[in-house]
């Protein structure tokens, strides 16, 4: 196939609380020049049932995760650590996406196997610009090994011109 008419396919998990966070999130990769699917997780307790369920049922694992530290029932440092502890799920990328400036948040983050940490903006404008670049960067920019589900598949509709969220 014809790697022009071929568009990538992206599957992101956002444990985020904050439904209007969400929806920047989603706004910002309205435009992304690949398939973009969103699982929304509202608390780690979700996420990790999220998770979970994706290896239990052979289902495909998301590319990338976006993750608040700040969540009901489950924390994202509980999140992150369960996650880069378990041999399956450690390869996937974990961006902490959160409003806390605190500098032991940051530190606790990447000790914990972080691949980054980003703090939210507080403006739309600047919001967009933040979530762009995520995607420039860990969907056009990195190679992530194929081996846990192959981050950028091609869409068996995307050949059609068919955008599927």
């Amino acid at each position: 196939m014809d790697q022009l008419n071929v568009m990538k396919t992206v599957k992101i998990l956002v444990v985020e609380d904050s439904p209007s966070d969400v929806r920047l999130i989603r706004e910002a990769l309205r435009g992304a020049p690949m398939v973009v699917h969103i699982t929304v997780a509202r608390d780690g307790v979700e996420a990790m049932d999220y998770l979970h369920h994706c290896k239990n049922a052979d289902s495909p694992l998301p590319d990338l995760i976006l993750l608040d530290l700040n969540l009901p029932r489950k924390n994202g440092r509980e999140v992150l650590m369960e996650v880069k502890s378990d041999p399956e799920l450690k390869p996937i990328p974990v961006l902490v996406m959160t409003s806390s400036y605190d500098e032991d948040d940051i530190a606790q983050a990447y000790s914990l196997n972080a691949n980054c940490y980003i703090r939210k903006p507080i403006d739309l404008i600047e919001y967009q610009r933040v979530v762009r670049a995520i995607e420039d960067f860990w969907f056009l920019t990195v190679t992530l090994p194929e081996t846990y589900n192959g981050p950028l598949q091609a869409h068996p509709l995307a050949a059609s011109g068919h955008r599927v969220h």
